[in-house]
C-alpha cells in the first residue's frame, strides 16, 4: 500500500507544543505515513523557540506574521499561502489544532480542495461566541469541515455529538499537550539558566495574561488584584508573570506592577524553562487554555482568570477553579491558597483529566485504521 501524506498545519507556539508530538509519532511510521509540516509564523519568535525543542524543521514557511497585523490578514495570508501547497504536495489528510485563525483557515483551504481534515482538540465549547474571541467561532466552524475529530475529553465528545457531528468520526485521544509536557517536564533543567531571580526563601507564584478577551479593563482588573496580592503577601511570595509582547498587555503590565520588588515582569519564555518554572512555582493564575491542562499535571493548583472556559473537566476534578477577572476576587481567592493548606492539598492532589501521555498515539492509529494500514480500533480515553 502506498505511503499516506500528513500533512500538519500551524503558526503559534501553542499550536505547535500540542503538535509536536504527534509529526514526532507520526515519523514513527515511516513505512506507512509521510509527514509534512506547514508553518504559518504566526507567532515567528515563540514558535521557532518549541520546534527547537522538539528539533523540527518545517517543510514550508509561509512567513505570515507582520506588525499589528488583524484576523481578517492572518486568514487572507494563511489561505493565499497554504493554496498553492496544498497544488503542489497533494496531501491524503491535514491536520490541524485547536482553535486558533491559522487551524480554522487551513482546514477551510483543505476543504476547499477536498482534503480530508482532522481536527486536533476538537469539541471544546464555552457556547457563547465571544469568549474566547475569536476562538469560540474558529473551533466551532473547524468542526463542520472536519472529517476526523480528536477530541481530548468525553464531555468534548459530547458537545460534538450534541451538533449532530457522525459518532464514528469522533475519537476520544486525551489532550496532546500532556504527551508535549511529560516529554519535557521530564529533562533536567536548571531554571537559573533562564536568567530569572527567584528567591529561593518565598512562594513563587505564576501568573500569564495573553487573551485577546483580557485586553483593557479585564487586564487593569488582573494587575491590581495581582498588585494587592504583592504588597500584601511581601515577605512570603515572589510573583512571575511572562508578559506578552502585544502592547496592550505590556502597557497595563507595567503601569500597575512596574516598581514592586516582588513581582518580576519578564519577557515570554521559551517553552522548556516555562514548563519548570510551573514546576517551581506554588500555584497558577492563568488565563490560558493549555496552562489549564499541563498545570494539573504537574500538581499545580490553577485560578483561571476568565469569565468562562471551554475546559470544565478541571474545574470537576477540583484541579482549577474559575475565579473571573474582578481584582478583589482574584486577591481573595489567591489568599485562600495561601492560607488553606487543606483546600490547596486537595486542589493539588486531584487528577488531571487531559490525558496520559498517549494521546498522539491514540490519534496515529486512528489514522492508520482510516487508511487501512491497521485492523485494530484504538482503546479510546475517557470515552463512554
Amino acid at each position: 500500500m502506498a505511503k499516506k501524506k500528513i500533512m500538519l498545519v500551524f503558526g503559534t507556539r501553542p499550536e505547535a507544543i500540542k503538535m509536536a508530538p504527534l509529526v514526532l509519532e507520526i515519523k514513527k511510521y515511516n513505512d506507512k505515513l509521510i509527514p509534512l509540516v506547514v508553518s504559518t509564523g504566526q507567532h515567528r519568535e515563540m514558535l521557532d523557540q518549541v520546534l527547537n525543542i522538539f528539533n523540527i524543521r518545517p517543510d514550508y514557511d509561509l512567513e505570515i506574521m507582520s506588525k499589528s497585523q488583524t484576523l481578517s490578514q492572518i486568514v487572507v495570508k494563511t489561505l493565499q499561502g497554504l493554496e498553492s501547497i496544498l497544488l503542489r504536495e497533494k496531501p491524503d489528510m491535514m491536520l490541524v489544532q485547536g482553535d486558533t485563525s491559522t487551524a480554522f483557515t487551513a482546514g477551510l483551504c483543505a476543504f476547499y480542495n477536498k482534503i480530508p481534515v482532522g481536527h486536533v482538540e476538537a469539541g471544546l465549547r464555552t457556547f457563547d461566541k465571544l469568549r474566547p474571541f475569536p476562538e469560540e467561532v474558529n473551533r466551532r466552524l473547524l468542526s463542520v469541515v472536519a472529517d476526523m475529530h480528536f477530541s481530548p475529553t468525553s464531555s468534548s465528545v459530547e458537545n460534538l455529538i450534541g451538533e449532530k457531528i457522525p459518532k464514528p468520526s469522533i475519537y476520544c485521544t486525551g489532550n496532546t499537550v500532556i504527551d508535549a509536557l511529560l516529554l519535557v517536564a521530564k529533562r533536567k533543567f536548571d531554571i537559573k539558566k533562564s536568567g530569572l531571580k527567584l528567591d529561593a526563601n518565598k512562594k513563587i507564584i505564576l501568573v500569564t495574561a495573553h487573551r485577546r478577551e483580557s485586553f483593557g479593563q479585564p487586564l487593569v482588573e488582573i494587575c491590581e488584584g495581582i498588585k494587592k496580592l504583592a504588597k500584601t503577601y511581601f515577605n512570603d511570595i515572589q510573583i512571575v508573570l511572562p508578559a506578552h509582547k502585544n502592547p496592550m498587555v505590556t502597557g497595563v503590565v507595567e503601569k500597575i506592577l512596574g516598581g514592586l520588588d516582588n513581582v518580576l515582569v519578564v519577557a515570554p519564555m521559551d517553552y522548556e524553562p516555562f514548563v519548570h518554572l510551573m514546576k517551581a512555582s506554588y500555584f497558577i493564575l492563568t488565563d490560558s487554555g493549555g496552562v489549564q491542562e499541563e498545570a494539573p499535571s504537574l500538581g499545580k493548583p490553577v485560578l483561571v482568570l476568565r469569565e468562562k472556559t471551554e475546559r470544565p473537566e478541571a474545574i470537576i476534578a477540583g484541579t482549577v477553579k474559575l475565579i473571573g477577572v474582578n481584582g478583589k476576587k482574584i486577591f481573595s481567592e489567591a489568599e485562600k491558597l495561601l492560607i488553606d493548606r487543606i483546600l490547596y492539598k486537595k486542589m493539588q492532589h486531584a487528577v488531571n483529566p487531559y490525558g496520559d501521555g498517549k494521546a498522539s498515539a491514540r490519534i496515529v492509529s486512528a489514522i492508520l485504521f482510516k487508511f487501512g494500514f491497521t485492523a485494530k480500533k484504538i482503546k479510546e480515553y475517557y470515552s463512554k
